[in-house]
């Protein structure tokens, strides 16, 4: 399973949706959508500008965590 940390890293970097928003040009839902966890899918562009927006690395955004059944 593939993990996203976004809330987890607004939270400790103190920044809102709506900051987020304004510095990547995202859409709230897809912002929202992806805080939430509630995505099957992110594309390279929005991962690319919620790195750029946050100053982070792609390993950061995401993690790895193997399933119990795998």
């Amino acid at each position: 399973m593939i993990d996203n940390k976004l809330s987890e890293i607004m939270g400790r970097k103190r920044i809102r949706i709506a900051d987020l928003r304004r510095k990547t040009g995202l859409s709230q839902n897809a912002i929202l959508n992806l805080y939430h966890n509630k995505t099957k899918s992110v594309t390279y562009e929005t991962m690319n500008k919620i790195c750029w927006a946050l100053e982070i690395s792609v390993g950061e955004l995401f993690e790895y965590i193997p399933d119990e059944n795998s």
